[in-house]
């Protein structure tokens, strides 16, 4: 006979989003066996003084799309571009891997004017997250490859 397992609240997660996340992956595999695997993607800026990574862009690219799941760029260097340059090198490697559109979600109504500005459309809005706000989800359809 099966024990049944323990549940319970850690401090660390690290470890446990690793396992989650595979499980997840490996899992996904199974229901989507007959489209490419996904693939991690991520973009760092890189302090010049220091040349150690300060930010940037994480995503995956899977199912057709590319996920921009998290871009951040540190206040010493905002108000260059960079983060209309991550998305630009973030969606020309997603039309690279024959990918057609992307999705991202933010919380802050400066990144949603940007994002906006660059061509993404709100498909989703959760409100009062958090409470008072909203959190907007995007989409923005990919220029085919050429």
């Amino acid at each position: 006979m099966t024990q049944v397992p323990t549940l319970a609240f850690v401090e660390d997660d690290s470890a446990l989003q690793k396992v989650v996340l595979e499980g997840v992956r490996r899992f996904n595999r199974t229901l989507f066996a007959n489209h490419p695997p996904g693939q991690d993607l991520a973009i760092e800026i890189r302090d010049p003084e220091r040349n150690e990574p300060v930010g940037g862009l994480c995503g995956r690219t899977a199912g057709g799309w590319l996920a921009i799941e998290l871009i951040f760029v540190p206040e010493s260097f905002r108000g260059m571009g960079l983060a209309t340059q991550l998305i630009a090198m973030a969606e020309e490697e997603a039309k690279r891997r024959d990918y057609h559109s992307a999705w991202l979600d933010t919380m802050n109504p400066q990144a949603l004017t940007l994002y906006q500005r660059l061509g993404y459309e709100i498909f989703g809005e959760l409100k009062d997250y958090p409470v008072g706000s909203s959190r907007f989800f995007l989409q923005k359809k990919l220029a085919p490859k050429i």
